[in-house]
């Protein structure tokens, strides 16, 4: 039985897939309108998932990982249904990579390390 902190790579090759379908798909174009828009960036060791949010506080988002999705929400006035919600399903699952966000300035920053092992929880990622 594999330990759920061993060293568990991203399928490259899935990820580029999923990153083409992602920006191609006609629903992303949409959801960046309606709701806040999402770009997602890969660099060596991570995937940025970053969020444009002006006009929202830090206080005003949560940040949650669940098996494949990331979930990013916003609300101006919290316990309200004004909530603004980004789904991304991931081609893998997450919850066994490290995540942390930063908040600086209207733009929510998601890094999901592709060799750093994290709980294997579903998890609040804390914004700092």
């Amino acid at each position: 039985m594999a330990d759920k902190n061993e060293k568990q790579p991203f399928d490259l090759k899935g990820i580029e897939k999923w990153l083409e379908n992602f920006f191609l798909d006609p629903l992303t174009s949409y959801l960046d309108e309606i709701a806040f828009r999402v770009d997602i960036f890969e660099t060596e060791t991570e995937i940025i998932v970053e969020a444009l949010l002006p006009g929202y506080e830090r206080s005003h988002l949560n940040v949650y990982v669940e098996d494949k999705i990331l979930t990013i929400s916003a609300n101006h006035q919290p316990n309200t249904y004004r909530t603004r919600t980004r789904k991304m399903d991931f081609p893998c699952s997450i919850i066994n990579k490290k995540i942390h966000a930063v908040f600086h300035n209207g733009i929510l920053e998601v890094f999901l390390s592709k060799t750093t092992p994290g709980t294997g929880k579903n998890r609040k990622i804390t914004i700092v």
